[in-house]
C-alpha cells in the first residue's frame, strides 16, 4: 500500500462525511479535475482503504427502538468454544456488531430490536441457548449522545476541505 498523500486524506475525510457527493463536487472541493479525482477514489477502493459505502438509517425511523450492548463471557472449557460461538452469532440479525474485548467479559455485542419484549426473546430464546456462552450481562442504552462515522484522524483538513495545519511564521 502506498502512503496516502494530502489529497487522498482530503478525499477520505469528505467521503466519510458524505459518500453521496458527486465526483464533480468532490473534485472541486479537493482542487483537482474530475478524472484524476475519480482515479484516486478508485485507487483507494482497490487498495481497501475504502471498504464500502452505506446509507446510515436512523433505527427509530424503522421501528427499531431498543439498542443494547451485551457483555458475553464464553465457556472456554467447551471444545471449539470460540469458533462455534462466532458461527452462531453470525446468523443473528439483531446483533449488528461484535467485538473481542478485555476486562470483565470476552465479547461486546451491539444489538438492535424493535422493543423490550423482542429483546427479551432474543436474550432468553436465542443468546442464552448458545452453549458456548457462560455469562451474559445487558447494558441498555437510553439515548445516543454522539455517533460519528468519521474516523479520528488528522486529515489536515476540516469538514469544508480547508487546511487545519498551522502556517509557519
Amino acid at each position: 500500500m502506498e502512503k496516502l498523500d494530502k489529497t487522498d486524506l482530503k478525499i477520505l475525510r469528505i467521503l466519510q462525511e458524505n459518500s453521496k457527493i458527486t465526483n464533480l463536487d468532490l473534485s472541486k472541493r479537493i482542487g483537482l479535475s474530475p478524472a484524476p479525482t475519480l482515479e484516486r477514489v478508485k485507487k483507494l477502493e482497490q487498495n481497501s482503504v475504502i471498504e464500502s459505502y452505506h446509507a446510515v438509517v436512523r433505527a427509530t425511523a424503522i421501528g427499531l427502538n431498543v439498542q443494547t450492548f451485551v457483555l458475553v463471557s464464553l465457556a472456554w472449557k467447551r471444545e471449539n468454544a470460540l469458533n462455534d460461538f462466532l458461527k452462531k452469532i453470525e446468523h443473528i440479525p439483531e446483533i449488528t456488531e461484535c467485538y473481542i474485548i478485555t476486562g470483565e467479559a470476552d465479547f461486546l455485542l451491539k444489538t438492535v430490536c424493535s422493543d423490550i419484549p423482542t429483546y427479551e426473546q432474543l436474550l432468553f430464546k436465542t443468546l442464552s441457548q448458545i452453549e458456548e456462552i457462560e455469562r451474559l450481562k445487558t447494558l441498555m442504552t437510553l439515548s445516543t449522545v454522539k455517533h460519528s462515522s468519521v474516523l479520528p484522524y488528522d486529515y489536515g483538513v476540516d469538514a469544508k476541505g480547508v487546511s487545519t495545519k498551522k502556517k509557519k511564521k
